[in-house]
């Protein structure tokens, strides 16, 4: 395994690390430490090494800054019950991140340090993974290109990073509340032969402006439609969309270069099918989406990824009216989807998908 130099950093009190995961939010603390890797033309993969959390000095014409070529990725790590800490599914996020990576003309991160800079720097920071009730360290591996200078082309200097953030429920809140979800008609996220299947901060720039428009309609996320047609549903700004149906089928937007292959989605659709439940992968309009919902043919919709885990959705809305699910609280299937992974997640029961990897 690679090995990633540690230059240890002043560290947190135990009396200020307490305070801040007894509720620590969602993103906004971070641990003491973080992980860097350099790349140059010259010189590919170098310097793996982990020091303080700290500021990035960049130059003011660092390509980053002005062609936004940069990639990210988000996964956790979860503390069990015998005080082991596990990760979940980090390869397949690995993967998804050389392919992001590749779409932004950026180099290729191995695996292998992938998987390094994850597990060295959870180890070192274990202290930091919260054990409250569906807490968990959430962890932002992120690459990002700093040539300075401002031709448009590919830079020849990328900084590889992870931080990590002890983290609660995305939404805020206690318990399964349902959200509500406002679909754009003005904006779209994102087109055929573009940038739509990276995670990439491009994308979530895109969404924005139509994020501010969901919450002006009183909806904490926002849908997006195709950039074709403005018919198919596609994605929500941060999330994958799936549908129940009365018969116990399972219905999401099929992947295309437009929508985000999420890790949780593709747990959720192996969980659904061992469960019985029949998958679709197909094409939805908004219509067909809208109609199912008014005449209870569609009995729940939720929205899933890595920081949300599955929010059930209690309305969908557009400029035309909404549409309340069901009777707009959290569905049977819902809920037992959610448990069903959170529970393999946590190590409540045998993980029997090899799904999760002990960190230390």
């Amino acid at each position: 395994m690679t090995q990633f130099t540690v230059h240890p950093a002043q560290i947190t009190t135990p009396e200020m690390r307490a305070s801040a995961l007894t509720d620590p939010g969602f993103g906004a603390t971070f641990s003491d430490h973080m992980a860097l890797v350099d790349w140059t033309a010259e010189l590919g993969w170098h310097g793996h090494r982990i020091v303080g959390y700290g500021p990035f000095e960049l130059d003011p014409a660092s390509a980053v800054l002005h062609y936004a070529q940069e990639a990210f990725e988000g996964l956790k790590a979860y503390a069990h019950s015998d005080g082991s800490i596990w990760r979940f599914r980090a390869e397949v996020n690995a993967d998804r991140f050389q392919r992001s990576c590749r779409r932004l003309g950026l180099p290729e991160l191995p695996v292998e340090d992938f998987l390094a800079s994850i597990d060295q720097l959870v180890t070192l920071e274990r202290d930091w993974v919260p054990t409250g009730q569906e807490q968990s360290l959430y962890l932002r591996p992120f690459m990002f290109a700093r040539s300075p200078i401002l031709a448009v082309k590919p830079s020849t200097q990328v900084t590889y990073a992870v931080i990590a953030s002890p983290s609660g429920a995305y939404f805020g809140g206690t318990g399964v509340q349902p959200v509500d979800i406002w679909f754009t008609r003005d904006y779209t996220r994102a087109a055929p032969g573009g940038t739509g299947f990276a995670k990439c901060g491009g994308n979530y720039a895109a969404s924005m402006v139509a994020q501010l428009e969901a919450e002006a309609a009183g909806c904490s996320q926002v849908g997006f439609l195709d950039a074709v047609e403005h018919r198919f549903v596609e994605e929500l700004g941060g999330m994958n969309l799936f549908v129940v149906t009365a018969d116990d089928r399972v219905i999401t937007p099929a992947l295309t270069d437009t929508i985000l292959e999420g890790v949780t989605r593709s747990a959720i659709l192996k969980l659904a099918a061992a469960s019985g439940l029949t998958i679709e992968e197909r094409r939805i309009t908004l219509d067909e989406l809208f109609d199912g919902i008014d005449t209870g043919r569609f009995t729940e919709v939720f929205a899933c990824g890595t920081a949300a885990i599955i929010t059930p959705v209690g309305m969908l809305k557009d400029a035309d009216g909404g549409h309340v699910v069901g009777d707009g609280s959290p569905g049977g299937t819902t809920l037992r989807l959610r448990q069903q992974l959170t529970d393999i997640q946590y190590g409540r029961v045998e993980d029997v998908h090899g799904w999760t990897t002990r960190i230390v």
